[in-house]
């Protein structure tokens, strides 16, 4: 198993896909494992790397993933059947956004478009139980949300604009209570009171 996702990690590397960062995806995989979440919900499962790191931690978890883009898609469910993991890991070839679920998850992983991270928030949370948790990745975008724009293409300064937008959208979203920290490319962990 550890052969193989090194393998995938090397690809992602190699095609220039974004997966989550080791320290981030420990960080993660750790706190699922913790609070013992078994349904959770990811938005954006590129490859299927994050989700396999998931459903690795506990046979009992079931991971629902979307992955709008269709050579993604096709090498996530090929990267999940190697590792024997298709009983846990159901992967939508959709939009999220055009994406419809009844059932209701403890855990969603959002690591999709910068850009629509606040309206596949709002999508979602309806999804999601009382004191579920949404972990949201890439809020520091290289380093880049916490810099000035100068020098940075209008493509760029879009996403990081959005992605401010979305830190503030989280500190002030009054339903949940958020902790953010400076792990991987930067990391939020919102808790669902009510």
């Amino acid at each position: 198993m550890v052969y193989i996702l090194e393998e995938i990690e090397m690809y992602a590397k190699e095609n220039k896909i974004p997966i989550m960062q080791k320290d981030g995806i420990e960080f993660m995989t750790t706190y699922i494992k913790k609070h013992h979440f078994k349904r959770i919900l990811e938005i954006g499962c590129a490859i299927g790397y994050s989700a396999i790191k998931m459903a690795l931690i506990d046979p009992n978890i079931q991971i629902t993933t979307i992955e709008r883009d269709e050579e993604r898609y096709h090498m996530a469910l090929k990267n999940i059947k190697r590792c024997h993991l298709e009983n846990q890991i159901e992967v939508l070839h959709k939009d999220a956004l055009d994406v419809e679920l009844g059932e209701q998850f403890d855990f969603i992983f959002i690591d999709a478009a910068k850009g629509q991270y606040i309206p596949f928030f709002e999508k979602f949370e309806k999804n999601l139980v009382v004191q579920g948790v949404i972990i949201s990745d890439n809020l520091k975008f290289h380093g880049l949300v916490e810099k000035e724009d100068d020098g940075l293409s209008r493509n760029v300064r879009g996403i990081v604009r959005k992605l401010r937008k979305y830190i503030e959208f989280l500190k002030n979203n009054d339903r949940f209570e958020t902790q953010f920290f400076d792990i991987g490319d930067g990391i939020s962990i919102s808790l669902k009171i009510c």
